[in-house]
């Protein structure tokens, strides 16, 4: 199918029709703490009977992916009308006339971003490395179109914990397309390591300059309460997301769990820098720090944390936390199961995936999100309803080891499936391999099911349909595994052999994800990104 290409008009009726429905409105209450609503922007990515959430206003940008996993609802549903099983069995290979080396010291750890530039401008490829260099290439070419360092990253050997090698841009960075800025968070250092800062910057993404007011000294400008950040023992994992003019950006501690952290989620005014809210747990620890980061409905925004360290008293850690923007941003309402002081002591994170937020009809409640552990379990919540220390809507036992990556959300035909990289107990199809989906059946209330498991490699996957439900594909990374793409059929679970499928990519990430755009897949690997594309 040819690609559409509406240009500047199409562009700007997106932006008027998303200006024009700007606000939804919340509903329900919550029986944790308070909160009113505000409201937020999103995408649709779903089908008939289901859909992601935060659909109340289009992001606008045509194929822009302007964030993690596409969407403020961060379900990794891409609509890629290209991409029918058909065309991908007979034609999808690695693009020849792509070419794009960032360079042997960059690791990606961030999910890549692009920019759709309508017809008046060159797409544009956005790519953040733990070196604190930040790319911009060419959509089609991968020409290099400007370079921008952030700073000294900080070396490992200068951290208390970790294994990262050196400090720089870990989590995803964020675009606010209207007016054209790239969000991110660096960990920098000016004096080898010695003293280290997490520096969130604001970039022109047209030519990677930095703005007027910017970078936010992180470590000097945010306290919570009594508490205070502190950068050194603070990890910057989770992706970055920006709903209504204010730039959230989330924060957990380092692997291996050293020196005094806590759970952050901090609020930066992005028309000016100077107004800074903050949340932190209660507790010390608590990290914020899955990979999927900061998830949104349209109305409120939503985070899950680890572990605390706490003698008995809940403090903020193993829950999903509900924020609304404003003067309540400080008191989220909150769910925690009720054996959290077990999962503390045990290390098993309910943040270990980060919430996907969506919502099914024929279910009571339907707007729902899901959190999986590294408990190896699934929590459905009603979104609007989190309840405290409570029982979830529903849980189940699917997985055989931690979860620990960004899941998937998607609706066929035949059922609405949670993708995720983890070892499933409840397969009805397939191996127990690394790879799992389980259904949300809808009900009063819904309830989880089994579904198909499959070999799928260490990234966390990502879903794309050719017009919002049928020909879905799961494409994982085979990272630390086959070094390939792999892609799967979404309602059997059955590999998809393509043509590129015998491609080495070589220096992919555990926890990181593709991106699909203008009919391609971009793969980000160390020190490179691989397009595929159908001739």
């Amino acid at each position: 199918m040819r690609r559409r290409n509406f240009g500047w008009v199409g562009l700007v009726l997106a932006l008027a029709f998303g200006l024009f429905f700007g606000r939804a409105s919340a509903t329900g209450s919550s029986n944790g703490k308070a909160a009113a609503a505000t409201a937020g922007a999103g995408e649709n990515g779903g089908a008939t009977g289901s859909h992601t959430a935060g659909s109340a206003r289009s992001v606008g940008g045509g194929d822009s992916v302007l964030m993690h996993h596409k969407s403020l609802s961060r379900a990794g549903l891409y609509v890629q009308p290209v991409l029918t099983k058909a065309a991908v069995m007979a034609s999808f290979n690695k693009d020849p006339h792509f070419n794009a080396v960032l360079g042997p010291r960059e690791a990606v750890y961030a999910q890549p971003l692009f920019v759709d530039g309508g017809g008046r401008r060159r797409d544009l490829l956005i790519v953040a490395t733990e070196a604190n260099d930040v790319f911009g290439l060419d959509g089609a070419s991968g020409a290099r179109i400007w370079k921008t360092n952030l700073g000294m990253p900080v070396p490992l050997a200068m951290m208390p914990c970790g294994n990262i090698n050196p400090y720089g841009v870990t989590g995803t960075p964020v675009i606010d397309l209207a007016s054209r800025t790239l969000f991110v968070d660096g960990m920098t250092t000016p004096n080898g390591g010695v003293t280290k800062r997490h520096l969130i910057f604001a970039l022109s993404i047209d030519d990677g300059s930095i703005k007027k007011g910017w970078p936010v000294d992180v470590g000097a400008r945010v306290t919570s309460g009594g508490t205070a950040f502190r950068n050194a023992p603070q990890s910057q994992r989770g992706a970055l997301a920006v709903v209504d003019g204010t730039l959230y950006v989330p924060y957990g501690g380092l692997y291996g769990d050293c020196d005094d952290y806590h759970g952050w989620l901090v609020a930066v005014s992005i028309s000016d820098p100077k107004k800074v809210q903050a949340w932190a747990t209660a507790a010390s620890a608590g990290g914020a720090w899955a990979p999927g980061g900061v998830a949104s409905d349209g109305t409120n925004l939503y985070l899950t944390t680890g572990n605390t360290r706490t003698s008995g008293t809940w403090g903020g850690g193993e829950g999903l936390l509900r924020f609304t923007p404003g003067a309540s941003f400080a008191t989220p309402a909150y769910w925690a199961p009720r054996n959290w002081m077990a999962l503390d002591n045990g290390d098993l994170d309910i943040g270990g995936s980060g919430a996907v937020l969506f919502d099914l009809s024929g279910a009571t409640p339907s707007q729902l999100a899901i959190a999986l552990g590294k408990d190896g379990y699934a929590y459905l919540l009603d979104r609007n309803r989190l309840g405290g220390v409570s029982d979830p809507v529903a849980v189940a036992h699917v997985a055989s080891d931690s979860i620990i990556n960004a899941a998937a959300v998607y609706t066929t035909a035949s059922a609405t499936y949670v993708a995720f990289r983890g070892r499933g107990i409840m397969c009805t199809a397939g191996t127990s391999g690394d790879l799992t989906t389980i259904k949300i059946l809808p009900g009063s209330p819904p309830t989880i099911a089994g579904s198909w498991c499959a070999a799928g490699g260490g990234g966390s996957p990502m879903v794309t349909t050719s017009d919002g439900h049928a020909d879905a594909i799961v494409w994982t990374l085979g990272a630390g595994d086959n070094n390939a793409l792999n892609a799967f059929d979404g309602d059997t679970g059955a590999p998809i052999a393509y043509p590129g499928k015998a491609v080495s990519i070589p220096g992919m990430r555990p926890l990181n994800t593709p991106i699909a755009a203008r009919g391609r897949i971009y793969v980000p690997a160390d020190g490179a990104i691989v397009a595929f594309k159908s001739p």
